[in-house]
């Protein structure tokens, strides 16, 4: 069993077992199993979409929602940014648990693992580049560019579009 702990500060214990994969496909229509086919389809499909991820979730977990007369309207406002990842990171390993196989359980393990490297890849990549683009002033020029000062009338408000514009009197 892995826990995270939502915005509102409730603690959440997540478990895969059968009657849980029954009643996330029942409330959901995601059949948590289908990460076991070799693809990572549903995985890249539920870290993509928060909505459906807490969709999961919440079903995953709504016997403790129920015992704490918490709707899924309530569970899903107390969900952002922090508590996503950690609910996330919980639900696939919980999945990984879960495999009946240990064979299962090792090859899944090794796709996550491998999307989650895919994903820091990704983010450092992202990360480079904005600094890349505010560091090196090209977001300025960029801008500049889309919006020359002429298209905007000459200049911003009273000042004139350069010094370059201003004449010795």
């Amino acid at each position: 069993m892995r826990t995270f702990t939502d915005n509102q500060g409730w603690e959440w214990t997540v478990e895969i077992n059968v009657a849980a994969l029954k009643r996330v496909r029942g409330l959901t229509g995601v059949d948590l199993m289908e990460v076991l086919e070799g693809s990572n389809g549903l995985i890249e499909k539920l870290v993509r979409d928060p909505v459906l991820l807490c969709d999961v979730i919440y079903a995953a977990c709504k016997p403790q929602a129920d015992e704490r007369q918490i709707s899924d309207e309530a569970f899903g406002a107390s969900m952002a940014g922090d508590a996503i990842e950690h609910a996330t990171a919980a639900l696939l390993e919980e999945l990984v648990d879960f495999c009946p196989s240990p064979r299962d359980r090792a090859n899944l393990g090794r796709v996550l693992k491998a999307t989650r490297d895919v994903m820091d890849k990704a983010r450092d990549l992202v990360e480079r580049r904005i600094g890349e683009l505010i560091d090196g002033g090209a977001l300025e020029r960029a801008v500049f560019e889309a919006v020359p000062p002429e298209a905007a009338g000459g200049s911003f408000g009273s000042a004139p579009a350069s010094l370059a514009s201003i004449r010795p009197p």
